[in-house]
């Protein structure tokens, strides 16, 4: 984990079944020390997160320079309900999503809008996990 990052953090990025190919979606980035850490450890994977705050983007974006110009790890500002992947962009195989509102209960009816952007960006058998287990907890992604 990159300096100054919380231990509860670390445990997340632990518990996630990372490859070294994985393809992740993390929902509600903040400054990106979780992103970057997922993407320290892909070899041919890449991370894509996303938040709906351009002040955090721009914050993720200047902390994550070596990970953005190596290719590991793409910065998208996007709220989590309006994500659409690109034309020529590859599925996720993995979401991750710590303390997002939409995911955790707070906000039911833009959980199951987020939950539909998440089907439709993820490849078949793709995981989600948020935050609340021990330290994660995985939902279900439904199917499109």
């Amino acid at each position: 984990m990159p300096t100054g990052s919380s231990p509860r953090l670390a445990a997340i990025v632990d518990a996630l079944p990372l490859q070294p190919h994985s393809r992740v979606l993390e929902i509600g980035c903040g400054p990106g020390a979780a992103a970057r850490a997922v993407a320290d450890r892909l070899v041919t994977g890449h991370v894509l997160a996303i938040d709906r705050s351009a002040r955090v983007i721009a914050q993720a974006a200047a902390a994550s320079a070596d990970h953005l110009a190596a290719g590991r790890m793409t910065l998208r500002h996007v709220a989590a309900e309006d994500l659409v992947l690109e034309p020529d962009e590859d599925p996720y195989d993995l979401v991750l999503a710590v303390r997002v509102g939409a995911l955790d209960g707070r906000y039911p009816e833009v959980g199951a809008r987020v939950l539909r952007r998440i089907a439709a960006a993820t490849r078949p058998g793709a995981r989600l996990f948020v935050d609340g287990g021990r330290p994660l907890q995985e939902l279900t992604i439904p199917e499109v």
